[in-house]
């Protein structure tokens, strides 16, 4: 019996997985098998989409069993598993041995906190006695939470992408007792249905193949794992890229974005959607190039793409209007209904996008965005020390002792709710967010397969406000404050919710994501207008406390997560460092939000750590001979795969921000150094050349990185005074007033010894500009580019005018 066109459907997107055959794959080259990741890399991103029957899931048992080791470790994904019946092992030596001691297979399930499907088959099999008693008597069973283990959830997520074409979580692995991998999958229900096999059936099987094929088995694994390893640690055939061919990636990635285009929802492809940050920068770095070239009516067909995605998005279900932030994903095409689980690396880099885009049009609108996403983390995100947390589930109860989680439970309304709570705002604000009595997940095919959303409502603007408001005879400003009151008492009322489980969890590279947009905003934000309004959830604080969270959340890693001996990063934090050591992520993200917090906060301290850990992470990763950055430092021999990553897809690739951060620390520091950071740029580059060439559409952000390697000098804003004064912070504002990605904002006070000692070391150039300033100026701006510079400026006005001035010679040159 065939199953319904539904399940059919979630069956196909979940990715259940048959067992590989049980002979070594064929051979597959080098380049077939890079191509394969590719695709397999955006797919394994989409997780599957919600299932109607799994959806409400037990949050205890009624008695609750003898903890598992999994009690003793401090993952909350971990932790969420320690009273599951089976035999759980964390990932190490203890599992390792005992599986060899035994001669038994490994059973490896990977997976997070905040993952909708891994809960899914935690309830249906990790806490059933029957499959339990299967896994305890015949594997050792170890499961790892991929937020704290990057680095072995890499391994075989790439193994099962490679062989399958596609992954996802839960990632489900059986092992050879010396970590080979047998052959694996992600979700599989308990039972066997519709004739594919269950849970149940595949450890059967396995455990038979184990006992009578085991040395092809075995000698398949050891065949993919070395075809992997060559694949994945690509050398590069020179030391660099042609720059004539470097200035072409971008163009060619942009071009494939545009022909993916959604002209009607905005973004970049088709359902489901996900915000993908980067491809909102290489976007704008090509608006900036037209606009240099006078290319000017190119430069506004990118910016109705970015402006057009960015509204629809903030104006969906996506969006978290209530509270704040951003979901994960929308199933549908218009961004309605979304995966409701939100994640931290998101929301830093969708803060970034708006807060450029804020900087390109001056419309507060995208500036209220980005705060909306900044004082969403502060108000929920971020622990006593300033630590940011990782992540907010999808799944909660629907009222308090509600023994069942549903997705969505926390985020959603029916039409009562909104009017026992609102009153005589209710039917304003019903039709502002296209609220219904029988529920509004109807606007698309995909938003609701399954009707669990029947008569709930996702909140999401079809409408402008200004009509909306013409509409009720109300000007702008007073309806959107009767909007805002609204959604404060819903967020009141939301506030008494069972809430969705919070991943506390600090993981360094995407605490690096959110330093950088709360340093930006920090200056960013001051340029508005004065008397601006804000509304709830927006706070409307002043952009100096952004900086204040920003520097906290740094103090926080270098003071938890950093050993000053040995000057190495630990990846995760949770009651104490994790065992897991930084990994490339880890150094290069916060590399850059500690290059932010220089140039925008000014403090020196920010930029001289930024320099240590580049030091620190080539020791670490660099391949000194071959090119490129590893992405683990290669001392755990338990993590078979040592991985050059370079796509850019929810998170940016290591490879491609450490690019990126060389290119800044090269103009910075004086021209003995800069050079070291440009041949590696140059090095890394060629390593990915036919990726670029051949698929950049993938590598998006190193596509940006090869074009400002080409600039022949990125262009220096030299602020010099008394840093703490008004008139210097007013100079600050000024030097960023205007979008260029090819900027570096320099500010030093001369009369600071150990500053001025630094400069005179790592650059003279600079140390001369500081002393040479005019004397009696509380701020001084030196603006330098192609190997000359402007003459100095002393007012804010006039610095602006230089900055804007620049584009316009540019394109007039042209």
């Amino acid at each position: 019996m065939a199953p319904p066109a539904a399940l059919a459907r979630v069956i196909s997107c979940c990715r259940l997985l048959p067992p590989p055959p049980l002979r070594p794959p064929p051979m597959l080259s080098t380049r077939l098998l890079r191509h394969r990741l590719a695709a397999a890399a955006a797919s394994s991103s989409r997780p599957p989409l919600r299932f109607a029957t799994a959806a409400a899931m037990s949050s205890s048992s009624s008695s609750a069993p003898k903890p598992n080791r999994l009690a003793a470790e401090h993952s909350p994904y971990l932790l969420q598993h320690a009273h599951n019946p089976v035999d759980w092992y964390p990932w190490g030596d203890e599992a390792f041995e005992k599986a060899r001691k035994l001669d038994i297979p490994i059973f490896l399930s990977i997976g997070y906190s905040t993952c909708h499907w891994c809960h899914v088959m935690e309830v249906e099999s990790f806490e059933n006695e029957e499959v339990a008693k299967i896994l305890n008597d015949w594997f050792v069973s170890i499961k790892v939470d991929r937020e704290e283990r990057p680095d072995v959830d890499k391994v075989y997520m790439t193994y099962v992408s490679a062989l399958y074409g596609g992954g996802g979580w839960p990632l489900t692995v059986f092992l050879s007792p010396n970590l080979k991998p047998l052959m694996g999958g992600t979700y599989f229900p308990p039972d066997d249905k519709y004739g594919r096999p269950g849970f149940k059936s595949i450890l059967r099987k396995v455990k038979e193949a184990w006992d009578t094929k085991r040395d092809a088995l075995e000698k398949s694994g050891n065949v993919v794992i070395e075809q992997l390893r060559d694949a994945l640690s690509a050398k590069a055939s020179s030391q660099d890229v042609p720059n004539d061919v470097a200035v072409l990636y971008v163009d060619e990635c942009v071009e494939k974005l545009a022909s993916s285009y959604d002209p009607k929802f905005g973004g970049f492809g088709s359902a489901p959607k996900f915000p993908r940050p980067v491809e909102d920068c290489i976007m704008l770095y090509k608006f900036r190039k037209h606009m240099e070239a006078g290319q000017k009516s190119e430069a506004e067909n990118i910016m109705k793409m970015v402006t057009h995605t960015l509204q629809c998005m903030a104006r969906g279900g996506v969006h978290d209007h209530v509270g704040g932030g951003f979901h994960r994903y929308s199933v549908d095409e218009c961004w309605h209904v979304p995966h409701f689980e939100k994640m931290l690396y998101d929301q830093g880099q969708i803060a970034n996008a708006y807060l450029d885009t804020y900087v390109i049009t001056g419309d507060e609108y995208y500036s209220s965005v980005a705060r909306d996403i900044l004082d969403y983390l502060r108000r929920d995100m971020i622990g006593e020390d300033g630590e940011i947390f990782s992540a907010e589930d999808a799944d909660s109860a629907e009222y308090e002792g509600d023994a069942r989680k549903k997705e969505g439970s926390f985020y959603v309304w029916t039409s009562q709710e909104i009017e026992d709570t609102l009153g005589e705002n209710a039917e304003l604000f019903k039709n502002h967010y296209y609220v219904k009595s029988s529920g509004n997940c109807d606007l698309s095919g995909m938003s609701d397969p399954h009707n669990e959303f029947s008569g709930k409502n996702v909140l999401i603007e079809r409408k402008p406000g200004s009509l909306m408001a013409s509409k009720y005879g109300k000007s702008v400003d007073e309806y959107y404050g009767i909007l805002g009151e609204c959604r404060q008492k819903l967020f009141d009322v939301r506030s008494k919710r069972p809430r969705p489980h919070l991943d506390d969890k600090v993981i360094v590279s995407w605490n690096g994501l959110a330093i950088s947009a709360f340093a930006r905003a920090s200056q960013i934000l001051k340029s508005g207008p004065p008397g601006t309004k804000f509304y709830f959830p927006v706070t409307g604080c002043d952009p100096v406390e952004y900086l204040q969270v920003a520097e906290k959340a740094a103090n926080f890693i270098k003071e938890k997560l950093y050993d000053a001996g040995s000057k190495r990063l630990h990846h995760s934090y949770r009651n104490g460092p994790a065992k897991a050591p930084g990994f490339l992520d880890d150094y290069a993200f916060l590399i850059n939000g500690l290059l932010d917090l220089f140039e925008y906060g000014g403090k020196m301290e920010w930029l001289l750590w930024a320099i240590e850990l580049q030091v620190i992470q080539d020791e670490l990763f660099l391949d000194k001979q071959g090119g490129g950055y590893f992405n683990t430092p290669g001392e755990d021999p338990s993590v078979l795969l040592r991985v050059k990553e370079d796509y850019d897809g929810a998170e940016p690739s290591g490879n491609s921000m450490a690019a990126i951060n060389m290119v800044r620390l090269s103009s910075i520091l004086d021209a003995a150094k800069s050079e070291g950071y440009k041949r590696n740029v140059e090095h890394l580059l060629a390593v990915f050349e036919t990726r670029l060439k051949e698929l950049g559409i993938a590598l998006p952000l190193m596509c940006c990185a090869a074009d400002m390697l080409t600039v022949p000098s990125r262009k220096q804003v030299v602020l010099v005074g008394d840093k703490a004064s008004p008139e210097f912070q007013d100079m600050v504002v000024a030097a960023f007033s205007s979008y260029d990605p090819n900027r570096t904002v320099i500010q030093i006070d001369a009369s600071k010894m150990e500053e001025m000692a630094f400069w005179e070391s790592n650059n003279a150039n600079i140390a001369q500009m500081a002393r040479s300033s005019p004397s009696g100026k509380p701020a001084v701006a030196h603006v330098c580019q192609e190997f000359k510079c402007s003459p100095p400026v002393t007012s804010p006005g006039a610095l602006r005018e230089l900055l804007n001035k620049a584009v316009a010679a540019a394109g007039s040159a042209v």
